[in-house]
């Protein structure tokens, strides 16, 4: 295939990868982005095989066939409340693809490059190894804490900024030792040290965050796996690659930014770590102290209520998905709407363990994308709410966001149902969420606290209403 159709094919693989990231813009247009972002990526695939620059058919024949049978075998297997545990795991494959990809490049001295152009190509390996091992690295460490491998709970070595600066300056020193050789083969061993430490880097810096922050977590390793993708590019020569990783180095970068603006954290806070505790750990402190009478009901009662009621809102968290509540859920909203009342969904922008994880929980019961509302479009309404339904949400519905200075999640916008005329929270138990701190709300006047698993509950709710 000729390069000038190659370049061609990539131009228009990536034009489809950028209508993609519009179309995942919006609920409404997001299956059609997910089928632009297909397709650019089956021309990129067929267009790198029959290119100029691939002759061992046989290597890369199997490397596909195997790689498309692991991917369909997770696809089909995957629950949609491991797809976090999957998107992280997967930023571990990009991770270890720019390292090997640059030690590769590294190794390969079927050229000789001197002078300023040997040291910018030995820039590209070395920066692309770097990023890559601590993408590698991370992304595993949160697939542990995701899948609870690893303990939600911050690890907080002291002195540990102290560490992480040592370790950054001791990879730019060994870049220095790497690139300042003038020459094409420039020596592999600060190369392999910095490969080792940038692993150690990556375990660290997820190792101190907490359960609390993992959502900007697997957004930050989704801009990390961008910029490797982007600098295995340089190193490769393949300007799709170079394309599609800075759209999705920038991509995750700004959603990183909006998320962190949505917990009132900066980006660095959250990178730096040390914010959260063990998800489910029981209230401790001073601030778990009972702050009033829990007042439990049942489900019948919770129906009473719902029947009644011209307005409600559903608040789904992490504990909805992993009770698989969405799909009786839909059938309750459905009686409640054709009963004339105004139901809606308040989603907060850090809900469950993913971007966007509720609202492709609720697109995948069939829920109508209409009445599924972002933060900031329903917040104002609880005041006129008759009834509010808490579903597995801790932290985004704590009072103690807005007033009380010592809580670790003071400043954090929250969803304000407490202002609603009757809250109904549900819960397996009294836990705390993943920041480890009493929620007030339990204890409102008119908060009643519904115990048990999320579907069994919503299936009795649905059977009382019927």
């Amino acid at each position: 295939m000729p390069d000038t159709l190659v370049t061609i094919a990539y131009l228009g693989a990536g034009l489809l990868f950028i209508f993609s990231l519009a179309g995942l813009s919006a609920q409404e247009s997001a299956r059609r982005g997910n089928l632009y972002g297909m397709a650019g990526m089956v021309i990129a695939v067929l267009v790198t095989a029959f290119g100029p620059r691939v002759d061992a058919y046989s290597v890369l024949t199997g490397a596909l066939v195997i790689g498309a049978a692991i991917g369909a075998t997770l696809a089909s297997r995957v629950e949609m409340t491991s797809m976090p545990q999957l998107v992280a795991a997967l930023h571990s494959f990009v991770g270890l693809a720019a390292v090997l990809v640059g030690i590769a490049t590294a190794m390969d001295h079927s050229k000789a490059l001197y002078g300023v152009e040997a040291n910018i190509h030995n820039v590209e390996i070395f920066v692309g190894v770097f990023v890559g091992a601590v993408t590698f690295t991370g992304s595993v460490v949160a697939y542990g804490k995701l899948q609870g491998l690893i303990g939600s709970r911050p690890l907080l070595l002291p002195g540990r900024h102290v560490l992480n600066l040592i370790g950054v300056l001791g990879c730019a020193y060994l870049g220095y030792l790497f690139v300042n050789h003038g020459e094409y083969f420039a020596p592999a061993w600060p190369l392999y040290v910095c490969t080792a430490i940038a692993f150690l880097i990556g375990i660290h810096l997820v190792m101190a965050i907490g359960g609390a922050d993992m959502p900007v977590v697997v957004s930050m390793l989704n801009s990390y796996s961008g910029w490797a993708a982007a600098a295995a590019g340089f190193m490769l020569e393949n300007d799709l690659l170079i394309i599609t990783g800075a759209l999705v180095g920038s991509s995750g970068a700004i959603l990183s930014y909006i998320m962190c603006h949505a917990m009132n954290r900066s980006f660095l806070s959250v990178i730096l770590g040390g914010f959260g505790a063990e998800e489910g750990a029981k209230p401790g402190g001073a601030s778990a102290q009972p702050a009033g009478e829990v007042k439990s009901v049942t489900a019948e009662e919770t129906a009473d209520l719902l029947r009644d009621a011209k307005s409600v809102i559903i608040v789904p968290g992490y504990g909805m998905a992993v009770a698989q509540a969405q799909y009786p859920l839909y059938e309750v909203t459905k009686l409640l709407r054709d009963k004339g009342a105004n139901v809606r969904f308040a989603i907060h922008p850090v809900a469950g363990r993913l971007p966007g994880h509720m609202n492709v929980l609720l697109a995948e019961a069939k829920v109508p994308y209409d009445i599924v509302l972002e933060m900031e479009e329903i917040n104002e309404d609880f005041d006129e709410t008759d009834v509010v339904l808490v579903i597995g949400a801790n932290d985004i519905v704590n009072p103690g966001a807005l007033d009380d200075p010592s809580s670790p999640i003071y400043g954090m916008p929250i969803l304000q149902v407490w202002k609603a005329k009757t809250c109904v929270v549900m819960k397996r138990g009294m836990a705390s969420g993943y920041a480890g701190v009493d929620n007030p709300l339990f204890y409102k006047e008119n908060t009643r606290m519904l115990f048990g698993d999320a579907k069994k509950m919503i299936d009795a709710v649905l059977t009382a209403l019927k």
